[in-house]
């Protein structure tokens, strides 16, 4: 996964740098390998970009080169566990209307096809990143179209995949949505004079901005000094956004798609205890998104709720680590048991998932050596069977612990005494939102959209 954090204002004493390091800061959990700003000041885009985390990257002295009315910002998790300079976005680029600066969250997955027949037709291309392959389809359309939303409607009549895309360019901020909606992407506003385009709805709130709407599945939105201009490129009964941004990726203050990520999961927590319920003494959820499962499962089964678990907060997120041995360290130092909440007492771990099964099985050994009696381990999703190319990095089932496929061996595995996850049906009653439908390939294996042979091939 990745964020998206753009600005546009009329106000020349908002600072579009600075209000965009700070919607990035809130953005930091959605990617931690990367992170960029590009600002259109009149005809120009300058920009700054690096590898690292947001505080690390960016000062006050290179922010204050970065004079503008409209901006663009990117926080990076690399879903190819590469990254290379071309893949720090946003990438800036010149074409026939001038400068353009585009950022995405989300994965082309024809990209490799595009690129080709791009390449056979005498375009060249610097980087591996899929979203400079939506450039140059965007920059070839641009040519024959009298507007620039036109040229948007012809490149996304060729590509497949899920994202969601901010852009500036001489005139407008521009922001689309994959017609399935399986990114999430939303508007806000500063007074009635700076427009807000965000990943989540929290980052919005961290710069004291005001929620307006989510960009629908399959909109084109544009901003300029007129205010806001909307097209529908694509009409789709059902939407797909991915389930597991109420599970794992979203913060638990965002808002996505009219459902609070927060209740979403406590909500999961109390399905799970009815579903599964164990004779224990204390529930310990895992930091973040098991905490709040474990806040819904205390709450229905009446059983005492413990922090129990101590997570140092300058570290990041295991899961979205890019190699196995980065990741078993990082849950080491990461987590630790606090004893006195554990010792010979019998334990339910609430965790949100189980991808890879590192950061678990740590756990697990982690609360027995603190003197746990017992350790049973509740999770707030189904089994992840199957790979993700909408942007996760899963794009091998040898990967995923669940393709072992049984639960008995995984449990034996991580080294739980018990193992249960919540039910498919479970998980999709847990957002209060009765009009979405949502992309659970992950659990199921069906994929809303057509995969490419060769990532078939890959499965």
């Amino acid at each position: 996964m990745s964020g998206v954090f753009a600005v546009y204002s009329t106000d020349k004493k908002i600072n579009i740098a600075e209000t965009i390091y700070y919607g990035l800061y809130a953005l930091q959990h959605r990617g931690q390998q990367s992170a960029g700003i590009a600002v259109r000041d009149k005809e120009v885009i300058e920009w700054y970009k690096a590898k690292g985390l947001v505080p690390e990257i960016f000062t006050a002295e290179n922010l204050d080169t970065l004079p503008g009315d409209a901006g663009i910002g990117h926080v990076r998790y690399s879903s190819a566990g590469n990254l290379s300079a071309g893949f720090i976005e946003p990438l800036v680029l010149k074409y026939i209307s001038g400068y353009m600066a585009i950022a995405k969250n989300g994965r082309i997955i024809n990209a490799n096809q595009l690129r080709k027949e791009l390449e056979e037709a005498g375009y060249m291309f610097h980087t591996q990143n899929d979203t400079e392959v939506m450039a140059a389809l965007l920059t070839k359309y641009r040519i024959s179209s009298e507007h620039i939303e036109d040229a948007v409607e012809h490149m996304l009549e060729h590509i497949k995949g899920a994202y969601a895309i901010s852009m500036i360019t001489p005139r407008y901020l521009i922001a689309f949505r994959d017609p399935l909606g399986i990114r999430p992407l939303c508007i806000g506003k500063i007074e009635d004079s700076t427009y807000i385009v965000a990943s989540e709805s929290a980052a919005i709130d961290a710069v004291g901005g005001e929620f307006v709407r989510d960009v629908l599945p399959g909109e084109l939105v544009m901003i300029d000094s007129k205010g806001i201009q909307s097209r529908m490129l694509a009409n789709n009964k059902k939407s797909s956004l991915c389930i597991f941004e109420y599970v794992y990726f979203a913060r638990p203050d965002s808002i996505i798609d009219g459902a609070a990520t927060h209740d979403a999961r406590v909500n999961a927590g109390r399905i799970l205890a009815k579903e599964f319920p164990v004779d224990a003494d204390v529930i310990i959820g895992v930091p973040d998104g098991g905490v709040d499962m474990a806040m819904g499962y205390a709450q229905e089964s009446n059983i005492p709720l413990a922090l129990g678990l101590l997570r140092n907060k300058y570290v990041g997120r295991t899961f979205i680590a890019p190699q196995q041995n980065s990741r078993e360290m990082a849950v080491k130092i990461k987590f630790n048991p606090i004893k006195t909440e554990v010792k010979g007492k019998r334990v339910i771990l609430i965790d949100d998932s189980i991808v890879r099964g590192t950061t678990t099985k740590v756990l697990v050994k982690m609360f027995r050596d603190a003197g746990a009696k017992e350790v049973h381990l509740r999770v707030g999703s189904p089994p992840y069977k199957y790979p993700c190319y909408y942007g996760v990095d899963t794009s091998s089932r040898a990967q995923l612990l669940a393709s072992l496929g049984n639960k008995e061996r995984i449990r034996q595995e991580i080294g739980s005494d018990s193992l249960e996850y919540i039910s498919f049906e479970g998980i999709k009653k847990a957002p209060s939102c009765s009009n979405l439908d949502f992309c659970t390939a992950c659990f199921t294996g069906n994929y809303p959209t057509e995969i490419p042979k060769e990532e078939g091939d890959k499965q």
